[in-house]
């Protein structure tokens, strides 16, 4: 006889994403007010070195800031500094780091871990988080654009591993996300630009309205103006929040419309060895699947030229000798294996719209690497 026994419950996750300016500021007190009340937390920080190397008395800022609040957390141990960008990811030694933190400072399940860094950083330390007595509370605070308007708002962690990019990892949601505007002005012009290739993703496969106003300040957003990159930032965060918040947000099935433009990109991460930074290699795989959708006859050569000049006006490079080969097409492979099921692609009905396929004919991506590689040469002739 078969006995069987039906479990059923749900879980309902909120975490608020702040906008601010000056976060250690002793007259701000967004971050103490996601620690929980009526006892001084046991908090410890984890900060990309990128960042304190803008920021040389960053530390000394935090030191002051936890003394001020000593009544709601304290410091358990010095922050531990990590180094930024996908090697943080790559080494294993790194994320371990943080998890013998974890066990070197007695940092449990009520204390808090900081993350202060870029996207590979608040990725690695969330897993490491994430995998730490099953879970230890994570504050998120990004310092790119790339982070603050995509990655740092989510609910995934990882690191990389057998040669591919997010391969170990979890979704845990993080108790705060805490964005400060001040962190974005030391960074250097390609961390700049490379986070605003998310917004025009979101854009174009969701909002033509967001298109079209990128599309209007893409000269301003690459000359560094901080109030369109404000408003780029808070707009992309609030579309991947509503995303994240709908049917699948643990990514049980194989759709992952918000990868419009990724399934290349990660492999040409890889394949440059991480020279192609990951907004930029997501720009150029936004215009081959732009190049592939037009090549289907989805979208005018108007419309490709459009896409193609945001991409462009923004800074972007449009090709990377990477991408000919047979070795691109592999990433299209080990993207429906990290999907775990069959192949889900984005691709664009119309600008604004974007529409997921099943399959992609590996001559047409060809054709289409071909076709972005003469765009690209024609700019450069010009």
């Amino acid at each position: 006889m078969n006995t069987i026994l039906q479990q059923s419950f749900s879980v309902s996750f909120q975490y608020p994403v702040c906008f601010t300016e000056d976060l250690f500021s002793l007259e701000n007190p967004i971050l103490v007010d996601v620690f929980e009340k009526g006892k001084s937390v046991k908090t410890f920080f984890v900060i990309d070195s990128g960042v304190t190397e803008a920021f040389p008395d960053l530390i000394s800022k935090i030191k002051s800031y936890a003394t001020n609040f000593k009544d709601l957390f304290f410091l358990c141990a010095e922050p531990l500094i990590v180094p930024g960008g996908e090697t943080c990811k790559n080494d294993p030694d790194v994320y371990q780091q943080v998890v013998k933190a974890t066990n070197d400072y007695g940092i449990d399940r009520h204390s808090y871990i900081v993350a202060i860094g870029g996207g590979a950083v608040l990725d690695m330390v969330g897993f490491a988080a994430a995998i730490s007595h099953r879970g230890i509370r994570l504050v998120r605070v990004p310092t790119t654009v790339l982070s603050q308007n995509d990655s740092g708002v989510g609910v995934k962690n990882s690191i990389n591993y057998f040669g591919k990019k997010n391969y170990l990892g979890t979704f845990t949601t993080p108790v705060a996300v805490l964005n400060d505007f001040n962190f974005l002005k030391t960074l250097d012009d390609r961390d700049w630009r490379s986070g605003i290739a998310e917004a025009l993703k979101v854009a174009l496969i969701k909002d033509l309205s967001f298109f079209e106003w990128l599309e209007k300040q893409a000269l301003a957003l690459s000359k560094r103006e901080m109030e369109p990159m404000k408003a780029q930032i808070i707009r992309c965060a609030q579309m991947h929040m509503d995303h994240i918040a709908g049917k699948d947000p643990f990514e049980f099935g194989s759709s992952r419309p918000l990868d419009f433009g990724h399934w290349a990109a990660h492999k040409l991460e890889h394949l440059s060895r991480y020279r192609v930074r990951h907004g930029e290699a997501v720009a150029i795989g936004i215009a081959l699947d732009s190049c592939y959708s037009h090549l289907l006859g989805w979208i005018s050569k108007e419309d490709l030229d459009r896409v193609l000049g945001v991409i462009r006006t923004l800074g972007f490079s449009l090709y990377e000798p990477e991408l000919s080969g047979e070795n691109l097409i592999q990433g299209l492979r080990e993207f429906q294996e990290h999907l775990g099921g069959k192949l889900t692609i984005m691709l664009l009905e119309k600008l604004g719209k974007g529409v997921e396929v099943h399959e992609m004919d590996e001559n047409l991506i060809q054709s289409a690497i071909q076709l972005l590689e003469e765009e690209n040469r024609t700019v450069k002739n010009h």
